[in-house]
């Protein structure tokens, strides 16, 4: 839950009369309102999150604060843009604008991990995902998330998860025809 400030500021206003706006929609079927209380609750989601993380004190942590933080927030960019990329600390600090060192000191302050221990981390979330959701192979999951080979991508894995990732998956999708349904 993130709590913003709508009367702070002259822009507020709006943000107050499209939350309105977005509430009535929702109330409708009138043609189109659907697809304009969509795209409305998108724009109003990154002003709120735009809202937070401008208000967020000095010394907070966390991802945002991370986000917010403009070194640490383009070398994240990069990172969720292009998580394959054979990343190395010294192409990530130039991205960043840092050297290396200021680099790894704002990620580990705001995020408690090194850069390459976040990527670590991200690669693995994002195979995980990739397994609970498609059908795709495990060499081709570890591929688009950056292992070069299927055996470390194991290794990698199963640290994180416990389980190697074709085990994983198919736990996973006992768990999920095992479990009651939600429409019943």
């Amino acid at each position: 839950m993130l709590r913003v400030s709508v009367r702070a500021d002259p822009a507020g206003a709006w943000l107050e009369n499209m939350l309105t706006h977005a509430v009535e929609l929702a109330q409708t079927a009138s043609p189109g309102s659907e697809a304009v209380a969509g795209r409305l609750a998108e724009a109003l989601f990154a002003e709120a999150l735009r809202r937070y993380v401008l208000q967020l004190p000095p010394g907070r942590t966390g991802w945002l604060a991370a986000a917010a933080d403009p070194a640490v927030g383009r070398a994240l960019a990069r990172l969720h843009q292009q998580p394959a990329q054979a990343w190395t600390l010294d192409a990530l600090a130039q991205e960043a604008g840092l050297s290396r060192s200021a680099l790894t000191e704002r990620f580990a302050r705001y995020l408690g991990q090194s850069p390459m221990a976040y990527l670590a981390d991200w690669r693995l979330e994002l195979a995980a995902e990739a397994l609970r959701n498609t059908s795709r192979a495990v060499l081709q999951i570890a591929g688009e998330v950056g292992y070069e080979s299927e055996a470390a991508f194991n290794r990698a894995f199963k640290r994180r998860f416990d389980a190697p990732p074709a085990r994983y998956r198919k736990s996973w999708r006992a768990d999920r025809s095992a479990a009651p349904s939600q429409d019943a």
